[in-house]
């Protein structure tokens, strides 16, 4: 009462922020190393890897300093922390100013890790979680194919039980880090009449014969990331290649989808705070007939609606990541908080190019860059009509 009543006569303070309550003083601390890292040792490399990819020391470096196992277990050399702590890894790595870069390492921590840590065996998580959590060895995912990509049910990739191994034929088509990657977590199908119980998970070394790389794919955005089509022909790998149980890759692969759709989530708000904030800069240094642009009535009003965009995304992204860190499981949120935030950064990137004028469709600011980059969250890890229908579904519809 008396800290408001103090308040009353005192002057707004439009700067002043509360920290959500699912971040704490380490988390903060964490915040500031990582936005450190990607602002000294990443962002100065940026346009180089939009033409080059970034190379893959990248992980290395990563996995020295730790940032590849925030959230996962000691046992495998991860720092065992929290959801949250995951969380700050993905708001702080859009300061990199590499989209490609970005999803790569999402791909790798939040996307190829998860199942092998939930679902694979002692084996599995020593061969490959603990120097993938080191960033010695670099994984990705296979699930979409050239004619099954939001339709999982259409996998067409088998894998053929052959006495004691399994041998796998088909396909994968947009794999970030196909080209790198040591290791991928292969979506096959084991069954084709069993429906979603004749999926299979496999855990596949990339240097198994067989495993052909076709060729680096080109990319409207996210170009500083490798995109591979990738080949698999008579692959034949074990029965300890199986992740979790034969037939139970549907149901493990849905699981996995969550958690990529939340970090995806939370990147896209952040990316969108970023590209605010740099075109407010710009907007307070630009001046159009004699007057500073950012104090333009519609300019002014043009970052008030983007403001309340981008708040009202963080605010369902923090409510959905709260609930996950008490054990939840919120499919419907997330995939509300999902389709919103991929929605809402490419409405702001546009926004930011309309107030840059010209000089925001030339490449040197940037922000032509966060469109392109951030347009695929609209498409990948759920394309806006499939979480539209899920959400609907989920109302029993």
């Amino acid at each position: 009462m008396t800290t408001y009543a103090n308040s009353v006569n005192a002057r707004p303070d439009y700067e002043a922020t509360t920290r959500h309550p699912i971040f704490n003083d380490d988390h903060e601390q964490l915040r500031k190393t990582i936005r450190a890292f990607a602002e000294k040792e990443l962002a100065p490399h940026a346009d180089e890897w939009e033409e080059t990819t970034f190379p893959s020391s990248v992980f290395k470096r990563m996995g020295e300093l730790g940032f590849l196992g925030l959230d996962k277990p000691e046992e495998y050399g991860g720092q065992g922390g929290d959801y949250a702590s995951e969380l700050v890894l993905a708001e702080e790595i859009v300061h990199s100013n590499s989209g490609g870069l970005a999803m790569a390492v999402a791909v790798h921590v939040d996307i190829a890790m998860p199942p092998i840590i939930a679902f694979g065996s002692e084996e599995q998580k020593q061969q490959w979680i603990v120097p993938a959590i080191a960033g010695e060895k670099i994984l990705c995912l296979g699930i979409t194919e050239p004619e099954a990509g939001s339709d999982v049910s259409q996998i067409k990739t088998r894998a053929v039980k052959d006495g004691d191994d399994y041998v796998i034929n088909g396909s994968k088509m947009y794999i970030t880090n196909g080209h790198r990657a040591d290791a991928i977590v292969l979506v096959t199908k084991t069954d084709p009449d069993a429906g979603y119980g004749g999926f299979t998970m496999f855990l596949v070394p990339m240097d198994t014969p067989g495993v052909i790389r076709e060729k680096k794919l080109k990319k409207l955005g996210m170009h500083a990331s490798d995109t591979a089509l990738l080949v698999f022909q008579d692959v034949r790998v074990p029965a300890s290649a199986v992740i979790g149980e034969v037939g139970k890759g549907f149901y493990q692969i849905m699981w996995q989808l969550q958690g990529e759709r939340l970090i995806a989530a939370a990147g896209c708000v952040s990316q969108a705070q970023k590209v605010f904030d740099d075109t407010l800069r710009y907007a307070k240094e630009r001046s159009t007939f004699g007057k500073v642009l950012g104090t333009h009535q519609v300019i002014r009003h043009k970052f008030a609606e983007m403001a309340v965009q981008i708040e009202l995304a963080r605010q369902q992204v923090y409510s959905c990541a709260a609930r996950v860190q008490n054990g939840d499981y919120p499919v419907r949120e997330i995939s509300i908080a999902k389709l919103n935030a991929a929605r809402m950064v490419v409405a702001i990137a546009d926004e930011c190019i309309q107030i840059h004028g010209g000089a925001g469709y030339m490449t040197e600011y940037g922000i032509e860059r966060v469109w392109r980059d951030m347009r695929l969250n609209r498409i990948g890890g759920g394309t806006d009509e499939i979480l539209l229908d899920v959400v609907g579904r989920s109302y029993g519809l």
